[in-house]
């Protein structure tokens, strides 16, 4: 019970730290409107690991195995986040792209 406890501790952690480094697509400098992958890295950053946590609690839930959900949230989150992210950075943010 307490290594479960410690395990959601953990996923909460993770998925508030998602949520915050999201929040540098969000920030980040526009010279032009967002395309449609642009705005999906958008979601994907902010709203995705908050989504893939309910997603992960509904699993635990569901199956009664909680530790294991809570490996699988862990997961799920980092990977929406990083998706997220590559998805919604500028297309022409890349160091060698820029112009100077």
């Amino acid at each position: 019970m307490f290594t479960a406890v410690l395990a959601w501790l953990t996923v909460l952690a993770v998925c508030v730290a998602a949520v915050l480094v999201g929040q540098s697509v969000r920030t980040a400098p526009r010279r032009r409107p967002r395309g449609p992958t642009e705005r999906l890295g958008l979601f994907l950053s902010l709203s995705g690991p908050w989504l893939a946590l309910l997603g992960a609690a509904g699993y635990g839930a569901h199956t009664g195995a909680w530790l294991p959900a809570a490996a699988a949230g862990a997961i799920a989150v980092t990977t929406v986040a990083v998706t997220g992210l590559v998805l919604g950075a500028p297309s022409g943010s890349s160091p060698r792209t820029r112009r100077g």
